[in-house]
């Protein structure tokens, strides 16, 4: 399974190709679809640009999406978007359109609540567990565990020797993660090689404009699709 992760955190500094209106998100999913891609994971903006939780912005986000795709359509909880757990709680509460799925980083303050309140209201959960945090031992130890959609085993080295290094470490700290789905994936200079090897471990993965904005020669990707065809054309 390839995911397309078509914007995460980053803003206009990052430069054109990286989409941040709903229109321009939506374009950039059917185009990573049109190329391969199954399942999209997409953080919200404000009108300003920043990642953001608030109803308006996801239900407009998810609309414009689903308007031109039919895959099944995430989204983040970030910290970062809401830094106050009890109103990251409270927004998730006031959503009016749902997504499929929403990632859930498990080392963050009050992740355990906020899954809980995803589940309640039938969103299927992404359980983020970062390199170089407890997110995994937290998740192994969690009553939730067990009922997520799929572990999104994230390595935050950028280095590409390090990253495939933490991957390994990574996935042996997971275990056998309650026996739910692994996606494993990488960031900037350690997205490819965990990619690659994601695919020689037979475990699903992900690729896009979050996670990197150029292609395995390095050369800067024009847009999602592009990455999305680069994955799926093997080394």
């Amino acid at each position: 399974m390839l995911q397309v992760c078509l914007n995460g955190a980053r803003d206009a500094a990052d430069g054109g190709a990286v989409p941040l209106s709903p229109g321009a998100l939506a374009e950039s999913a059917a185009g990573a679809v049109a190329a391969g891609a199954v399942d999209v994971h997409v953080h919200p903006k404000s009108p300003c640009g920043h990642d953001t939780l608030s109803p308006r912005a996801v239900a407009s986000t998810l609309e414009a999406v689903r308007s031109l795709v039919t895959v099944p359509v995430g989204v983040t909880t970030g910290a970062w978007a809401e830094p106050d757990p009890a109103s990251r709680i409270e927004r998730v509460r006031s959503w009016t359109v749902l997504p499929d799925h929403a990632s859930v980083n498990w080392h963050e303050p009050g992740a355990e609540e906020l899954a809980a309140v995803l589940l309640e209201r039938g969103v299927g959960i992404e359980a983020g567990i970062w390199s170089g945090t407890d997110g995994a031992e937290r998740f192994l130890r969690s009553p939730l565990a067990p009922r997520v959609l799929r572990v999104l085993a994230e390595v935050t080295d950028h280095e590409p020797a390090a990253a495939e290094e933490a991957a390994h470490a990574l996935l042996a700290r997971l275990g056998v993660a309650h026996g739910r789905p692994v996606l494993l994936h990488g960031e900037e200079g350690g997205a490819w090689p965990v990619l690659r090897l994601a695919g020689r471990l037979g475990l699903a993965t992900r690729i896009g404009l979050e996670d990197t904005l150029l292609l395995p020669d390095g050369e800067r990707a024009a847009d999602n699709a592009e990455l999305v065809a680069a994955a799926l054309a093997g080394p």
